[in-house]
Formats: C-alpha cells, sequence, structure tokens
C-alpha cells in the first residue's frame, strides 16, 4: 500500500487566525473551504498541516489524514482487523473518497484518496 502524504489535522476554533500563524512559519493556503483548511510548505509540498473546526460530513475530527494510493484497499485490510470504523468510506462532496478509523490509541485517522 502507497502512501502519498501524512498530515495532522488541528482542531481550532479561529481558522483563520490559526491559519495566519502557520502562514508566519513559511505554509500557503492552499485549500479553505471554511470549515476546513490545507496549509502547504511552498518549497515541500508533502509538508502540510490541516486546521479543521468540524467535520462536515462525519461525527469527530480525524486527529491525522492518511492520504493512500487506494483507499478501498486500506479500508478493507482495516475492517479485517477488527478495527473500529467512525465514518464508513464514502465519496464527499469536495473530491475524496475517504473513511474513518479509531487507532489502538483512540486517536481517529482519516485515510483518504483524491478522486480523479
Amino acid at each position: 500500500m502507497t502512501i502519498r502524504r501524512s498530515v495532522p489535522d488541528i482542531t481550532t476554533s479561529d481558522p483563520a487566525a490559526s491559519s495566519a500563524f502557520y502562514q508566519l512559519l513559511g505554509f500557503r493556503e492552499e485549500m479553505n473551504l471554511g470549515w476546513v483548511v490545507n496549509l502547504v510548505s511552498p518549497s515541500n509540498p508533502t509538508a502540510q498541516v490541516i486546521l479543521i473546526t468540524k467535520d462536515a460530513a462525519a461525527p469527530v475530527n480525524p486527529d491525522l489524514s492518511v492520504e493512500v494510493e487506494d483507499v478501498d484497499a486500506v479500508y478493507e485490510a482495516v475492517r479485517a482487523t477488527g478495527a473500529e470504523i467512525v465514518h464508513p468510506i464514502t465519496d464527499e462532496d469536495w473530491g475524496v473518497r475517504r473513511f474513518f478509523a479509531r487507532d489502538p490509541d483512540g486517536k481517529v485517522v482519516n485515510v483518504v484518496s483524491h478522486q480523479s
């Protein structure tokens, strides 16, 4: 299974203020949907931070996002272990296919592939 990137998801009550702070560190806004902001390093596009107020489609906010090549294969592998699926595999309106699973320490992981 191929991992394309791994990104921390930071819950924030003020995405504009948080975005301004991370921009001071050198990140730039790549995407802003209001409830979620993706910040990217201009010199290393795999170095990213996601700011999130409340996930628009899932019951909880994730702690980490992992972009994979084949989200369906990862979903089947995770489900086969009996791990808790927090948000079922879903094609989201903003162009991703994803699911959330809880890791052994209780952290919620957003496993995602971008749709073409």
